[in-house]
């Protein structure tokens, strides 16, 4: 079996190319996001995975670790893989933005597309969602044309 891994790294910009954001958007695939604690050592964690204006983003929730994390240290990364073919994958990384702006409207359409309800089924009266977008500034991936 062969594979071809691409860095998408460019002068400036780094954008994820059409097929990437469509494998993002358009496959209930969970992604695994990691954070830096405040010791430095890495945190991972698995998250329904969105895009939003070209740039991979998940949803959490105040006083969970990541948004600590990455409010201390923006920087993230992102990495989704095909369960069917394990050499098929993105990778982002980047620095955070964190917004609670729209925090809600995603988790309840990050539910419908990974578990089929129209509304986030453990939301919380007294939690605030939030909204994580990585500005990519490193994109790797493997198992796309081109």
């Amino acid at each position: 079996m062969s594979f071809d891994v691409r860095s998408n790294q460019e002068v400036g910009v780094t954008k994820l190319k059409e097929p990437e954001k469509q494998f993002l958007e358009d496959n209930p695939y969970v992604g695994i996001v990691t954070t830096l604690r405040e010791d430095g050592s890495p945190h991972s964690t698995v998250v329904w995975v969105d895009v939003e204006d070209g740039k991979p983003s998940f949803n959490t929730a105040t006083g969970r670790a990541k948004p600590a994390n990455l409010q201390r240290d923006p920087r993230a990364s992102l990495l989704v893989v095909d369960p069917h073919d394990a050499y098929k994958w993105v990778a982002v990384s980047g620095h955070a933005q964190v917004t609670e702006e729209g925090a809600d409207d995603q988790i309840d359409k990050l539910a419908k597309k990974y578990i089929g309800k129209e509304k986030y089924p453990w939301h919380k009266p007294t939690e605030q969602r939030l909204k994580v977008l990585i500005e990519p500034e490193k994109v790797d991936t493997s198992g796309f044309d081109g």
